[in-house]
């Protein structure tokens, strides 16, 4: 009988060898996955030069007064200040200027109502009447989703014809809500797509009766201070706030002049707040990054439902790149764009003390740079209404001349 041969042991010195091919296959796969999406220095040099000829040309003419900030995969490519905070005082706009915001206020007043239902406080599909049980009766069937995506019918108050007489009168939320509760209906809830100040306005008021906070307490305890958003709140027509820039609008001739006053609390939940690029940028990489909101209420909030908006943004599908998240503002003074793309990890923040067109503009053109996609253009315009004129659907009808 042949001698019984000793089992040969397990190879294991070749096990460290397939699992260092393992890692190196791996990191290999995430860097070309970097490389996808981050231009190479050179590449980036190139794209930096062309968004500072892009801001430069529309400030050189005097369609500018702003700050910009363009950042992807953890770089910042582009961040500075161009005009004047304060043109009588030639106080430079930076970085560090605290600019209102208008209607890109709407995000976060719809991030506070999501960090409320994942309370267990309220559900979005609600009927509002559950929370205000005086509400008229016209508003029956209106939820808190309607209010969020501008699918309530309720009228835009600042579309009234009191708004003018009224504007800069300070109101409390009740107030506010006041002025457009008797208002019949445009059409039945959840039916089309009008955009309303009044249901941001509506939402601020339902924030406070269910959490019993103020909005702006709210808003600071839950979003601003845990995000580290120093720089950011809501604005105030007495309290002294540092580095705040004065608005201003285009006169007759299309030099700037002091924009018209509007007291801070009629904007309330629909565009109160103030804030700076750099606390923008924190908020983006916090909000798409998974720091403040589930998974589930991030992706409720992104998911348009009518006329490409979803819960305080605005949503677009870039060909051959993915989505893109926006939302633009305006109110007396001051406009602003911010924008957000995922799969590039790109963030593109406008913020303007000159009305005017310029920050969506800027906001389209840097986008086409950093993407190498010169074919981003605006936003589609809404159905044309009479009350809301040329606004786009990720600004909306504004708070402003």
């Amino acid at each position: 009988m042949p001698p019984t041969l000793p089992m040969k042991p397990p190879m294991r010195p070749m096990q460290p060898m397939r699992s260092m091919r393992r890692r190196v296959l791996c990191v290999s796969l995430l860097l070309m996955a970097a490389v996808a999406v981050v231009p190479s220095a050179r590449a980036a040099r190139g794209d930096v030069a062309r968004m500072q000829r892009a801001v430069e040309t529309l400030a050189k003419q005097g369609h500018f007064m702003g700050s910009v900030l363009v950042a992807q995969a953890g770089r910042v490519l582009l961040d500075r200040g161009y005009g004047d905070a304060n043109l009588e005082l030639k106080v430079p706009d930076s970085p560090a200027t605290k600019y209102r915001l208008g209607s890109i206020t709407k995000q976060f007043t719809a991030a506070a109502i999501l960090l409320l239902q994942q309370r267990g406080q309220l559900r979005v599909n609600d009927p509002v009447a559950k929370y205000l049980p005086d509400a008229p009766a016209a508003w029956s069937h209106v939820t808190i989703f309607n209010l969020l995506t501008h699918t309530s019918g309720i009228p835009n108050y600042s579309d009234l014809p009191d708004f003018d007489a009224t504007k800069a009168l300070p109101a409390t939320p009740e107030q506010l809500v006041a002025r457009f509760r008797d208002q019949p209906l445009q059409f039945e809830p959840g039916t089309a797509w009008r955009y309303s100040n009044s249901g941001y306005t509506l939402l601020g008021y339902l924030i406070e009766r269910i959490s019993g906070e103020p909005y702006a307490q709210f808003l600071r305890e839950n979003i601003f201070e845990p995000l580290g958003m120093r720089d950011t709140g809501y604005d105030s027509n007495s309290a002294i706030i540092p580095e705040r820039a004065e608005g201003y609008t285009p006169g007759p001739d299309g030099s700037p002049i002091n924009a018209q006053y509007i007291d801070m609390s009629v904007p309330y939940a629909a565009g109160g707040l103030y804030s700076t690029t750099h606390d923008l940028l924190r908020w983006e990489q916090a909000l798409y990054g998974g720091k403040l909101l589930s998974a589930d209420s991030l992706r409720q909030m992104t998911t348009p439902f009518m006329n490409n908006y979803a819960l305080g943004l605005a949503v677009r599908t870039l060909p051959g790149i993915g989505a893109l998240y926006s939302h633009g503002g305006s109110i007396y003074g001051f406009n602003g764009d911010i924008s957000y793309v995922p799969a590039a990890q790109l963030a593109v923040i406008v913020l303007a003390n000159l009305n005017g067109p310029a920050p969506q503009i800027l906001s389209r053109q840097l986008l086409g740079i950093a993407l190498h996609a010169p074919d981003i253009g605006p936003p589609a315009p809404p159905p044309a209404s009479p009350d809301n004129g040329s606004a786009s659907p990720d600004e909306g009808p504004p708070l402003s001349d």
